[in-house]
């Protein structure tokens, strides 16, 4: 999985957000907000639509899963396939001792 990079620091970000926010009323759609504002703060608008999204979600005034959430939900999957692993180990063990101690018996 090839990760995107960070091009912009999360306080570019904030600004830029807070900048659509402050502006929205002065367009006449939010796209058209982001379309102006975007070429100002150095990205794309599909980009800075992403993030007010986001923002959106994470201050509750739009429908969706915050980043907290998220973040917890990707640790929880983590752990997870972590058990899942070990449990996988210790079922393996457990019948590798169990066939020893029936070779053992056969043998006595």
């Amino acid at each position: 999985m090839n990760k995107k990079s960070n091009r912009f620091s999360p306080e570019m970000r904030e600004r830029a957000v807070r900048l659509v926010q402050e502006h929205r009323g002065e367009y006449p759609s939010l796209w058209a907000a982001i379309e102006s504002i975007a070429p100002k703060v150095g990205c794309v608008p599909p980009t800075l639509l992403e993030w007010v999204k986001k923002a959106e979600v994470d201050s509750g005034i739009r429908e969706g899963v915050s980043s907290a959430e998220r973040a917890q939900l990707k640790a929880l999957e983590r752990e997870n396939r972590e058990l899942r692993r070990a449990n996988e180990i210790l079922k393996l063990a457990s019948a590798f001792f169990a066939q020893a101690e029936l070779d053992r018996r056969l043998k006595s």
